[in-house]
């Protein structure tokens, strides 16, 4: 169902092709040249979206905007570390000098470290996990929210982990972290709404150039296979469609939500 079609009591769908459509928006995506960023990224573009890819590496960056303007869509490439928050003003900034808005948020930036126990986490460790999996998405989120609160509204999306509902010993800082970006999703839901839309995709086992050194393994397969729903880990653009439905008006009377994205991890 492509086109828009009226109920006999006049309730209108507008289609599937225009609930999901992006065309005339702009996306800005954080951690966007690897990964599950990546891979947002390339479906934002194909939704007709133009689309700023954010990271610290420029070359990274650019490989990523090179790829967007091969199917036909503007792209932005910006070196940023999140952590920094003075940085992030310059970040939002460029976005709207160079297209003049932003429609689309994703807080997909992070990092996820093992701890080597509580009393042997340094706070050097402590503070860059939340730097990035927490303040960094705190402030951008503000800096962004408040601008589409004033303008036509958007969408913002963060990328959590089930680590934060399911935590262990040698994930502790970055489970916190992304606990926080949880709970700051309901917040600024109610902060930054009814003209913007904040939710959150809490991500299981994904097969990322992060991950191989055990998403791999023949004892994690093994595990997978008999532990989870589906069997497996998910590869990045099984991820997509989720950005997708909450980037667009297809999660119009969506927000504060957290969608597990996992495969039916235990």
């Amino acid at each position: 169902m492509s086109e828009s079609q009226t109920s006999k009591d006049g309730w209108v769908w507008p289609g599937v092709d225009r609930a999901f459509d992006l065309s005339g928006r702009v996306a800005l995506v954080t951690g966007g040249s690897r990964g599950l960023g990546r891979a947002m990224v390339r479906g934002f573009a194909l939704a007709g979206a133009d689309v700023v890819i954010a990271s610290r590496k420029l070359e990274a960056c650019e490989e990523a905007a090179a790829e967007v303007r091969s199917v036909g869509r503007e792209s932005l490439a910006y070196a940023c570390h999140v952590a920094d928050w003075e940085a992030l003003d310059g970040l939002v900034d460029a976005v709207y000098e160079r297209f003049g808005r932003l429609d689309v948020l994703v807080n997909n930036a992070g990092m996820s470290p093992l701890a080597p126990s509580s009393l042997e986490t340094s706070e050097a460790l402590y503070d860059k996990v939340f730097g990035v999996n927490l303040k960094g998405p705190f402030r951008l989120t503000a800096l962004v929210g408040s601008r589409m609160a004033a303008a036509e509204g958007g969408s913002v999306i963060n990328v959590s982990s089930t680590a934060s509902i399911r935590p262990t010993p040698d994930t502790a800082p970055y489970a916190a972290a992304k606990a926080g970006l949880n709970a700051i999703t309901v917040a600024y839901a109610h902060e930054f709404g009814p003209k913007v839309r904040v939710n959150c995709i809490m991500a299981g086992p994904f097969h990322t150039d992060v991950s191989r050194a055990w998403s791999r393994t023949e004892g994690f397969t093994k595990y997978a296979r008999a532990a989870f729903a589906l069997g497996r880990a998910g590869d990045p653009d099984e991820v997509v469609g989720a950005a997708l439905y909450f980037g667009s008006d297809a999660s119009r009377f969506t927000s504060g939500a957290i969608l597990r994205i996992d495969g039916g991890t235990p």
